[in-house]
């Protein structure tokens, strides 16, 4: 056999491996998401003063329909800083719940692939949640909400917008969705929102394009069953983490990252084989030298 035929035989099946972040690289057992929900929920009560007996409701319903209840927000009008939501939201979270995972670090530092972190979160977060689960260095890069979102889609008259000279309360009418939940109308149009996230497809494309990933040739894990149904329709092989059901649009279903080495051995078997047909082509060529 040719060694050119060995190299195409040997080539892994995939190339790179796309992770999610919160209740995939680590459990939602862990209970930060709780807080999460709580603080985003105090956010819309304390700083949108929203009605305290709508907030719960809403907070649900707007992650539903937008991706993120901070997406839907901006849709329906509220005018708030994306940094002082973040700051909210993530900056008082209680991270001492999360452990060191030695174990996941060395099943990923063991793969031979490109490794992306894709989150909805912000990078801040993104980087103080892979600090404490020992994985900042197993991973190419960070796609978070920052770089999904340029700065200038922020409200123009946020307090942190430099073009603004003035901040102004921004006189946006709020689009009642309480209302619109309560009393569905198939003949409204929902406002769109001006954040790109998961589980869009704007948001996949953008993430293939900067990062220069081949969906087919790609793993995509997530603890969202929307988020792996939107990845596997643009051609992600797909990974639904955190229970082993699988169901329309999931290829493999995994009860915890960590059963990666034994839901795909062949990722760490090519590496093998590439290995061997590296070794045997230096063996050839130093063979062909010496002849």
């Amino acid at each position: 056999m040719e060694n050119g035929d060995q190299f195409q035989q040997s080539k892994a099946k995939y190339d790179c491996l796309l992770f999610d972040l919160d209740d995939t690289l680590y459990p939602l057992s862990s209970g930060l998401s709780a807080h999460v929900t709580k603080n985003i929920q105090e956010y819309m009560l304390q700083k949108l003063e929203i009605k305290e007996d709508r907030v719960p409701e809403l907070c649900v319903s707007l992650y539903k329909i937008y991706g993120t209840t901070m997406a839907g927000l901006k849709a329906i009008g509220y005018d708030f800083d994306y940094d002082d939501f973040h700051g909210f939201v993530h900056g008082r979270l209680p991270y001492n719940m999360l452990k060191p995972d030695p174990v996941l670090r060395g099943i990923l530092l063991s793969l031979p692939f490109r490794k992306i972190v894709f989150t909805n979160s912000d990078d801040a977060h993104a980087n103080r949640v892979l600090q404490r689960l020992g994985l900042e260095d197993c991973f190419e890069r960070i796609i978070s909400f920052e770089t999904l979102n340029s700065s200038k889609s922020n409200n123009i008259n946020s307090p942190h917008n430099k073009d603004s000279n003035e901040y102004k309360q921004s006189s946006t009418e709020i689009f009642d969705f309480y209302e619109y939940i309560c009393r569905p109308d198939a003949n409204i149009v929902l406002p769109k929102t001006p954040v790109v996230c998961k589980p869009f497809q704007d948001a996949f494309e953008k993430v293939f394009k900067m990062a220069d990933i081949d969906p087919q040739r790609t793993l995509f894990f997530d603890d969202s069953i929307r988020n792996i149904q939107t990845g596997k329709s643009l051609g992600l092989h797909t990974v639904l983490v955190g229970t082993s059901l699988r169901t329309t649009g999931v290829d493999h279903a995994l009860e915890s990252i960590h059963n990666m080495k034994e839901a795909f051995p062949e990722l760490w078997e090519a590496d093998e084989k590439s290995k061997i047909v590296k070794y045997s082509r230096k063996v050839a060529i130093e063979t062909s030298v010496k002849a």
